[in-house]
This record gives structure tokens, C-alpha cells and sequence, in this order.
């Protein structure tokens, strides 16, 4: 994919974005470097990214509102954050903004080159347990995932890549137990704690999504996984 796949990359220290850049683009990826956030949305008119990788520390804005931006205008771009923050609330936050990877800083390149491809991967269409397309209903809803869709009849909810990767392999797993280990390996590729905390934030978020049928429920099964009861 390196070859046909376009990279926005903002990072604001230039000795770190010029190395990064080069060194994406000797890899076969097409390349924007942008140092200053303020300049990314206009980016996208004329480079049409198919992924971002986003610093959280940036001059003029945050990493974290540039990211709601982004996930306002392209729902289904894949975000990847660079970040020198551990705090756990903090991966959190660059999740809850609408990132789908993070990687500390330090790193190497061959790592965010696996991140990039994953998160290419992973949009490209989720194969466990299946590549189909077709529109399910679940309770009062259509999950309709060759658009990234929940629609009811009072509303329609874009859901995130990841979003949609979590509730298609519940779903595929309706009415019986889905092992939460089994979900971070096939979506994450690890069950890390942080992994899992930002598991707990999808597994809220959709919880949300489906609140107006009372019938449709995703119980948490402690230590175990969930249950997703659809009638």
C-alpha cells in the first residue's frame, strides 16, 4: 500500500519532521509535512490524505482540537497521534478526540511504519468474521458498514473506523459472549492496559449510540468480555 498511500504529517520540531518525513517518503509514502496545525485544514483540500499522522504538542493549536476538527470534516480518516504524554487520561483524551493509534515519542520508524499499514488494514475492511458489506439491523437500527453508518429513523450516526470495527465484532457475536482479550487482539493486535482503557471508551460510546432501544444491551461481563443482547 506504501506506494499509493498519502501522509499528512504535522510535527512542529523541524529536525524531527524533516527526518520522519524523509524517511516515509524513501519508504514509498507520498508525504505532507506540516509544522504549524493552524495550516492543516486547509491541507486536505488539495492533498487528500489517506492518513493523518498528528503531534499532540503543537504551536497555535492543540493536537487534540485539531483532531475534532479533522474527525468533523473526514469521519473516516485514521488519526495517529505522536505523543510524549504517558498519563494514561491523556490517551485517553487523544481517543476520545477521535484518534484510532497513538505512539510515544520516542520511536522508531519501522514502528509507526507498522502502526501506518495497521491502521490502513484495518479501514481497508475488517476480516474477522467477515468482509460483508450488507446493511444488519440491530434492534431499531441499520448498521450499514460500506458507509460507516447507524441510522434509525430519528437519526444517522457516522461512526469512527474503530467504532465500527467494536460494534461489528459484537454483533457478529450477538447474544453470546465476545472475550474482551479477543477484541483488543483483533483490533489493537495487543491487550495492553492502555489498550484496554481505550477499549472501556469505544465500548461507552456505543453503548450511547444504541441508548434509544431499551431492548438492545451491551453487558459487561467482569474479567470475562460482554454479552450483546439484540432481540
Amino acid at each position: 500500500m506504501k506506494g499509493k498511500t498519502r501522509i499528512l504529517y504535522i510535527e512542529d520540531e523541524p529536525s524531527i519532521g524533516k527526518i520522519v518525513s524523509d524517511m516515509l517518503k524513501k519508504q514509498g509514502y507520498v508525504v505532507r509535512w506540516e509544522e504549524d496545525g493552524a495550516k492543516v485544514v486547509s491541507s486536505f483540500s488539495n492533498f487528500n490524505p489517506d492518513i493523518c499522522v498528528l503531534d499532540i504538542m503543537l504551536p497555535n493549536i492543540d493536537g487534540f482540537s485539531l483532531c475534532r476538527t479533522i474527525r468533523g470534516m473526514y469521519p473516516l480518516l485514521p488519526v495517529i497521534f505522536l505523543t510524549a504524554k504517558t498519563e494514561t487520561s491523556d490517551l485517553v483524551k487523544g481517543f476520545e478526540a477521535g484518534g484510532t493509534d497513538y505512539i510515544k515519542k520516542p520511536f522508531s520508524i519501522e514502528e509507526l511504519i507498522v502502526r501506518i499499514e495497521n491502521q490502513l488494514n484495518l479501514i481497508s475492511g475488517y476480516t474477522k468474521p467477515g468482509n460483508d458489506n450488507a446493511p444488519v439491523k440491530i434492534g431499531i437500527y441499520t448498521l450499514d458498514p460500506g458507509k460507516y453508518e447507524l441510522r434509525s429513523q430519528e437519526s444517522t450516526i457516522i461512526l469512527s473506523n474503530r467504532e465500527m470495527q467494536v460494534l461489528r465484532m459484537l454483533d457478529a457475536n450477538r447474544n453470546r459472549v465476545t472475550l474482551r482479550k479477543d477484541i483488543l487482539m483483533a483490533i489493537w493486535g495487543d491487550d495492553s492496559y492502555f489498550n484496554s482503557r481505550n477499549l472501556d471508551v469505544y465500548i461507552r460510546k456505543i453503548r450511547g449510540y444504541l441508548s434509544s432501544d431499551p431492548f438492545v444491551k451491551i453487558l459487561t461481563l467482569k474479567g470475562n468480555g460482554y454479552l450483546f443482547i439484540v432481540p
